[in-house]
């Protein structure tokens, strides 16, 4: 009977872990596919690539609907600050201020999308509002590993 205890428990706490490597796993995902989009519109910024009205607003259309996925809770849950993740601390020490910053992310982004910028003087002030959010969380709620 002791080892079916035992053998549960620690099914269980692989089973957590498998779980907290999926949430990290599943926010990194998400970030991955923003900075695509935020790569791009970024050249189009700066002047590197042409304005594409079609390529910037599909991109912007990820970047919110990527901001609708991003559930606090479900994505970072309790103990996925340890292991493979450049998350700070400081996003469950806190976490009503990190939510506020996604939430400002999925409404200026929204916005970016209902602005259908047709020309670069109409997509920069959208896209800067939009990438501002990330640099200010990321200033704040992301360590940088190396």
């Amino acid at each position: 009977m002791r080892f079916f205890f035992l053998t549960m428990g620690a099914f269980g706490m692989l089973a957590a872990g498998a779980a907290h490597a999926d949430a990290i796993a599943d926010r990194q995902a998400i970030m991955k596919d923003m900075g695509r989009s935020v790569g791009t519109i970024a050249p189009m910024i700066k002047g590197a690539k042409p304005f594409d009205a079609t390529a910037a607003l599909a991109a912007l259309e990820t970047l919110s609907a990527d901001a609708q996925k991003f559930d606090v809770d479900t994505l970072f849950p309790a103990g996925t600050d340890q292991g493979d993740t450049e998350a700070s601390p400081k996003i469950w020490e806190d976490r009503d201020d990190f939510v506020k910053h996604v939430e400002k992310f999925r409404t200026d982004a929204a916005a970016a999308v209902a602005a259908n910028p047709q020309d670069l003087d109409a997509l920069k002030p959208a896209f800067q509002q939009v990438a501002a959010n990330c640099g200010s969380c990321h200033q704040a709620y992301r360590i940088k590993k190396n």
